[in-house]
């Protein structure tokens, strides 16, 4: 988190650290009591594990990146949480 490049959204701050020696990707997801219950926080991991996959099928290796949660993402639905995951994980990719 601290040499790759990150990117802020309302629910999500995304940090993307390219290492083309890795064979595959790594994904890592911080999602903090301040987010919600123990419920809440399973939730939003699974559906932040749900877009990571998307992303895989597009970039498959070569990568780290790491999902905060901000508090604002239990009020984001599913659809609006991926949109801002994706668009913002293309942006890192193309800088």
């Amino acid at each position: 988190m601290k040499t790759g490049v990150k990117v802020s959204g309302k629910a999500t701050v995304i940090y993307l650290k390219r290492d083309e020696s890795l064979t595959h990707a790594r994904f890592g997801f911080i999602v903090s009591k301040t987010v919600s219950g123990a419920v809440g926080r399973n939730l939003i991991k699974r559906r932040l594990r749900a877009i990571s996959r998307e992303l895989v099928a597009t970039h498959p290796s070569g990568f780290d990146l790491v999902i905060r949660a901000l508090p604002e993402a239990k009020e984001f639905e599913w659809n609006r949480l991926q949109q801002e995951v994706l668009t913002n994980a293309e942006a890192l990719f193309s800088k």
